[in-house]
């Protein structure tokens, strides 16, 4: 095993053990409802993507959902929170990292973040009413929602909550960024020259 593969692996796991503090500092927001929570959970698993690909940021996801999950356990005893997570991070730090490859600026960051902010708005909003809350009703024993339940659930809560969310992220970011371009540039330049 390479030096590189070296560094990669334990940068992995410090941002993935980052990203598990981050995960536990989060936050509701008035008026949606108490289990959509915000985080910055993603950041960590954004830069990791950006300095060593975005295998890499899938992998702080992976592992920051199975820290928090085995620390802090499921009210259903099934993990549909902890994959919801798991995915959403994913839909929000691919887009972005392709995005940004593409155009490498910070007009390009920007322009990655919002589409990454669209894309698990949206993706998430077809999968909670697909097979998240019919997961979470399930596993919970609850009365199953009707479809015009689930729907008002998505277009009054999760699908905004999402977007805010997104858009707090991409603020966040975009300060860290700022300062961080230049550091991030030069770990790709090296794990390229490597």
């Amino acid at each position: 095993m390479n030096r590189l593969s070296v560094k990669a692996l334990v940068s992995i796991g410090m941002l993935s053990s980052i990203a598990y503090v981050l995960m536990l500092l989060n936050f509701p927001i008035p008026p949606f409802p108490q289990f959509l929570m915000i985080d910055f959970s993603d950041i960590p698993a954004l830069i990791a993507a950006l300095i060593f690909g975005p295998m890499a940021g899938i992998l702080v996801e992976l592992f920051k959902n199975i820290l928090d999950y085995f620390m802090t356990g499921s009210a259903t005893g099934v993990p549909v929170g902890h994959i919801s997570n798991f995915i959403a991070g994913i839909l929000f730090v691919l887009p972005t990292y392709y995005v940004y490859n593409k155009l490498k600026t910070k007009k390009g960051m920007t322009f990655g973040l919002v589409a990454g902010t669209l894309i698990m708005a949206i993706m998430m909003s077809v999968l909670n009413y697909f097979l998240i809350l019919p997961a979470y009703t399930f596993f919970l024993n609850m009365p199953a929602m009707s479809a015009p339940e689930i729907r008002t659930m998505i277009v009054k809560g999760i699908l905004p909550f999402n977007i805010i969310k997104g858009l707090i992220i991409t603020t966040v970011f975009m300060l860290i960024f700022g300062r961080m371009n230049a550091w991030i540039n030069k770990q790709e330049s090296l794990k390229s020259a490597a």
